[in-house]
């Protein structure tokens, strides 16, 4: 693929502005939050108002948030400058303008569909030692839809990309434009990915989610989400290997290339099946003294973020997924989904 082409990779789902910071006991029980929970918020209660809490008397730390987003500032970060853009819905209103300076700064283009009377999608994060707890409001991510991806200037993005990721939260959203992007795909042999976000994903958006199986070049998700697959596909097993064997050998749109299933299990060894191929592989994953780590929020998104740039730089499989880890692997010394600045260079000492 052309190192000098821009916006090779396109990648769609749910923006948020992330709001994160270190409270205490009191802080969570002025808004009915647990220590170790992530809920959505309840309009019918003051949890509207942790934002500006948050925001004004709180060090907070503001992240461009949104599982796919922080894949897609993930990719950005090991890729040549303007080679990823994202879609997603937002507001007109402050927090998108922190959000789009938020992206500015990590050098990733956002096209977002505007929408002037819902606010942008918020997650308050309070920090209270080891624990975090999650309060989001999907507001304008949550009304994204075909028409925006169908506009013209958009849809040139979407022929003018070379790969498209597409995180699984967008099903709860618009699954139409997910079947557009994967028909785009399968239609001009470009790699399609797919990242299944969430055990509820699988149980209860099975429909979208299997519909847009056939297209999935490659599918990523972690070991509880291949579980949660498992469970609701009757596939009466829990054996991560096995899991992975059946999503690469789904039926599949574009014979011309085969399926890869890659599931993350943590600490533990990456797994990745191939579609036709007997042998389930292992990767062991990048050992961080326990010290080091920081945040484990978010390394699944840095890791598709690495796996994903290798892909459109048309690395070798075993090389996609140790670029993933590597990622992973800085993030998780970071406070949220974030990666370190001044920029970290991937090792390519290794001959692909």
């Amino acid at each position: 693929m052309a190192a000098d082409k821009e916006y090779r990779l396109l990648c769609l789902e749910n923006p948020l502005l992330d709001i994160q910071a270190v409270g205490n006991d009191a802080l969570l029980e002025k808004y009915g939050l647990k220590a170790n929970d992530a809920i959505l918020a309840d309009p019918n209660t003051n949890h509207l108002d942790l934002y500006e809490d948050l925001l004004n008397n709180y060090d907070a730390k503001l992240i461009a948030g949104g599982a796919a987003q922080n894949t897609a500032r993930g990719a950005q970060y090991m890729l040549p400058p303007n080679s990823v853009v994202y879609l997603g819905g937002a507001g007109d209103d402050k927090y998108a303008a922190i959000l789009r300076d938020a992206c500015k700064q990590a050098g990733l283009r956002v096209e977002y569909r505007v929408d002037p009377k819902i606010p942008t999608g918020r997650c308050g994060v309070v920090i209270t030692g080891h624990n975090r707890s999650m309060c989001t409001d999907l507001g304008a991510a949550n009304h994204y839809d075909l028409e925006h991806l169908k506009r013209p200037d958009i849809w040139a993005l979407v022929e003018n990309a070379e790969a498209y990721y597409v995180g699984g939260y967008h099903f709860t959203v618009c699954p139409p434009a997910i079947m557009e992007l994967a028909k785009q795909a399968a239609a001009n042999n470009k790699p399609f990915i797919l990242s299944l976000s969430a055990p509820f994903i699988p149980q209860f958006f099975k429909e979208p989610l299997d519909a847009s199986a056939p297209y999935w070049d490659y599918v990523i998700g972690n070991e509880t989400e291949a579980e949660a697959y498992a469970d609701s596909h009757g596939l009466g097993t829990k054996d991560v290997k096995e899991i992975a064997k059946a999503l690469a050998n789904l039926p599949k749109a574009n014979p011309q290339r085969k399926r890869v299933a890659v599931i993350t299990q943590g600490t533990e060894p990456t797994v990745v099946a191939v579609q036709g191929e007997d042998e389930v592989k292992e990767y062991p994953v990048h050992a961080i003294p326990k010290e080091e780590i920081n945040d484990t929020n978010g390394a699944g998104d840095a890791f598709a973020g690495g796996f994903c740039a290798g892909i459109v730089e048309g690395r070798p499989l075993e090389k996609c997924v140790d670029m993933g880890q590597w990622l992973a692997s800085l993030s998780i010394r970071e406070l949220g989904p974030s990666y370190p600045f001044p920029k970290r260079t991937y090792s390519r000492q290794e001959a692909d």
